[in-house]
């Protein structure tokens, strides 16, 4: 009897180990991590609906990882890809009621609060508006053509802000605005 709770726990902290070296090798495991613990919560809640949206999620993050050259992606490409998926969702939902389906549309949207817990927050329009000011006021004047000066924009821009954090298309275009306000 001894010898089989031995095995056992030896069983257990070899299997703790494993995961403890797994976790330990993601320094990004804080949104991977939620994910995971979510996803066991509602496991255990008996959830499926929000185990399997999770999943879902869960497992583009997994094929991105064996994409990378470095490995396990960061928390920003996973933030990345949570945008993705609750875009597609979003598009989705609006389909769905141009094509009168209300119970799918009611499914994805439903999908989409899942997924929005765990997205970052946005960057606010005042924010970016603040951000690209400072950028503009450091460029050069006259620079010629402004598909030239819009690039230099965004090169900095992202450079001091994370792109998980911001709509692409929010930015892009308030700063063709600034840009054409400037000139």
């Amino acid at each position: 009897m001894l010898a089989r709770i031995i095995q056992r726990q030896a069983r257990c902290s070899a299997w703790q180990m494993s995961n403890a070296r797994w976790n330990s090798t993601v320094a990004d495991s804080d949104l991977r991590t939620r994910i995971m613990g979510e996803i066991k919560s509602a496991m255990k809640n008996k959830d499926t609906f929000t185990s399997r949206t999770l999943r879902s999620v869960l497992s583009e993050v997994y094929n991105a990882d064996k994409a990378a050259p470095e490995g396990k992606i960061t928390s920003e490409k996973i933030a990345t890809i949570l945008r993705k998926a609750f875009e597609r969702r979003t598009e989705a939902i609006s389909k769905f009621q141009a094509a009168s389906r209300g119970d799918l549309a009611e499914k994805e949207l439903k999908e989409v609060e899942i997924i929005a817990k765990f997205l970052p927050p946005v960057l606010t329009e005042a924010e970016v508006d603040g951000i690209l000011s400072s950028i503009l006021a450091k460029l050069p004047a006259g620079t010629n053509p402004p598909q030239r000066a819009l690039g230099m924009v965004f090169k900095e821009f992202y450079a001091q802000v994370d792109k998980s954090r911001v709509d692409a298309e929010l930015l892009k275009r308030r700063a063709q605005a600034l840009l054409q306000a400037r000139s």
